[in-house]
């Protein structure tokens, strides 16, 4: 890894922060100093706050490409790749799945960027011209994205360089720490960092005490979940988790939305479910290059009779679906109403044909063959069981990463919020605790309160799937909860498989599914069982990706390829 370079490029980001706000109206034929970056920035109010705000911006990096589509959302048991990530070798395990792949040292680079500004800011903070009060909010800032990114490193990577202090000299010499150790700092940082930062934001997108806590409660559950790897886990990891899960849900700050359906509309953003969330904006010159994640769960659309492409049904890149697991297994389809409110099943005539007017259904969706009775709603149904996850251009899209706020219908530069952390995932994160420590009546109890609200309310009027696919009465408006109300004798047995399936009931698409199996040692067996593109070529070794082969390259002493590498991989 080239360290060096990567706190040369955290510092210019620094010096970009800094220039622009000390920028004045010189002539450009007069001289003026450059800023210089050094240590003793960082012991400046100015410095800090210039670091805090490169670090928060390195935390775009995952939605600004494909990177965290890569490594979250494909090649597991819920989402396969379509057209745009048929070719990927990460989607399929295929022989491209290599040391040499760009994206893992791009992604590599960029957490230890922010690592790297987090140590320095941690090293100056004690003699910084900042008030205790301050100080003490920019240690627990530090110390959570310090945190934050090892987490996402170690859980992709496994064993990996533990830095920890500033470098202000060229490095070639990283030894990689064993697991234990990443999860000892990561725990013990976020530790520090649930104590430090206030529990209200100071502006949106700030980390709080109680972003630290959830993340806390993560940490430790996945510490905790190995079976056969070694983390460094502890008997008392369960308890831990739970304990800071129940932090957050008793402090009063957070609730959860009454409508499933109410947590995607970019008009909603920042709600009462929302802990923490990577923030991007409208205004292009500070939005980079945008959130991207609307790209790649779409499907295509455009072209067919009635359809051409506009900002509210995006742009079909084709890079994410569904397998047949999730359409078919995972839910109960009619009481769950998390499945039809999950995807978008009709796309409606934005351009009038001989017998299309604008507005009237175009392409419907269905999961049941066409019957000559409902004849009318099947404009143009391509999607269908007979070819199991063969369709990879037409698919009902996921709804979660829709971005009707572009000015453009071309326009990559998305600006939803990134939702990192949110309450429902905090309820299951408690049950999972609780059902881990064996009291599977308190787990119930916090499922439920994710049941009550997945499930369609009384009074609520249906989606039209209800009666339509699933065999219910068009003027039922009763509440399905009691058919999906959780009991504890149900996840007395198989409780982790229980728990991954309402994870992925829950979270779907949310860029945690391949890091949830890797967590519970299944991702060999789920892959091989439910996603026929990756079945032929999954390896146990998968489970952790390659050292990127740019880091090896440059270590001076270089040890051997089993110390350097993960195995599968040399």
């Amino acid at each position: 890894m080239k360290i060096y370079n990567s706190i040369y490029s955290a510092k210019m980001a620094v010096i970009a922060a800094f220039s622009i706000v000390t920028a004045g109206c010189d002539s450009f034929l007069e001289e003026t100093e450059i800023p210089r970056i050094t240590a003793d920035f960082y012991s400046t109010r100015q410095g800090v706050e210039a670091a805090k705000d490169a670090v928060y911006s390195y935390m775009r990096y995952g939605m600004g490409g494909e990177y965290v589509n890569l490594f979250t959302e494909l090649g597991h048991d819920l989402i396969s790749g379509a057209d745009g990530a048929l070719g990927y070798p990460i989607n399929t395990y295929g022989a491209g799945l290599n040391s040499t792949m760009s994206n893992f040292y791009g992604y590599w680079e960029n957490c230890y960027k922010g690592i790297n500004i987090t140590n320095e800011v941690l090293q100056a903070l004690d003699n910084t011209d900042m008030t205790d009060s301050e100080r003490k909010t920019a240690f627990g800032e530090m110390s959570f994205f310090r945190a934050y990114y090892y987490f996402d490193l170690v859980q992709q990577f496994g064993k990996i360089p533990l830095v920890t202090e500033a470098v202000h000299e060229a490095r070639t010499e990283f030894k990689r720490a064993p697991i234990a150790e990443v999860y000892q700092l990561i725990i013990s940082d976020l530790r520090n960092a649930e104590a430090s930062l206030p529990e209200t934001p100071s502006a949106t997108g700030k980390a709080t005490r109680y972003a630290a806590a959830h993340l806390l409660s993560k940490a430790y559950l996945t510490r905790g979940s190995a079976v056969t790897d070694d983390r460094g886990q502890k008997s008392t990891d369960a308890d831990s988790a739970l304990y800071y899960a129940q932090t957050v849900i008793n402090s009063g700050k957070y609730g959860l939305l009454d409508n499933f359906s109410s947590l995607w509309s970019m008009d909603n953003m920042g709600n009462s479910e929302v802990i923490f969330s990577v923030q991007f904006t409208t205004n292009l010159i500070y939005n980079g290059s945008g959130n991207l994640s609307h790209l790649y769960w779409t499907a295509m659309y455009e072209g067919k009779p009635g359809m051409v492409r506009d900002i509210e049904n995006g742009r079909p890149y084709r890079f994410h679906r569904a397998t047949n697991r999730t359409y078919f297994e995972l839910f109960d389809r009619k009481n769950d109403a998390r499945f039809y409110k999950s995807f978008k099943w009709v796309f409606y005539c934005n351009r009038a044909t001989a017998t299309l007017a604008i507005g009237d259904t175009a392409i419907y969706y269905s999961l049941n063959p066409p019957r000559a009775d409902r004849e009318y709603l099947y404009t143009y149904t391509q999607w269908n069981r007979g070819a199991p996850n063969s369709n990879n251009t037409f698919y009902p899209p996921l709804v979660k990463y829709i971005d009707n706020k572009r000015t453009a219908m071309n326009d990559t530069g998305g600006s939803r919020e990134w939702l990192r952390m949110r309450l429902g995932e905090t309820y299951l994160l408690a049950a999972e605790a609780a059902g881990r420590k064996g009291d599977f009546e308190l787990a119930a109890t916090y499922l439920n309160v994710i049941r009550r609200r997945a499930s369609w309310k009384e009074g609520e009027a249906k989606m039209s799937q209800y009666w339509v696919e699933e065999g219910g009465a068009a003027d039922d408006r009763s509440s399905t909860y009691p058919l999906i109300e959780v009991k504890a004798d149900d996840l007395r047995t198989n409780f982790v498989d229980f728990m991954l399936d309402e994870r992925g009931r829950e979270l779907l698409g949310e860029y945690m599914r391949w890091e949830d199996l890797v967590r519970c040692e299944k991702l060999y067996e789920y892959v091989s069982k439910y996603n026929p593109d990756a079945a032929p070529n999954i390896k146990d070794y998968h489970k952790l990706r390659p050292i990127p082969q740019n880091h090896i390259d440059r270590l001076s002493p270089k040890g051997t390829a089993e110390e350097e590498q993960n195995p599968g991989y040399f």
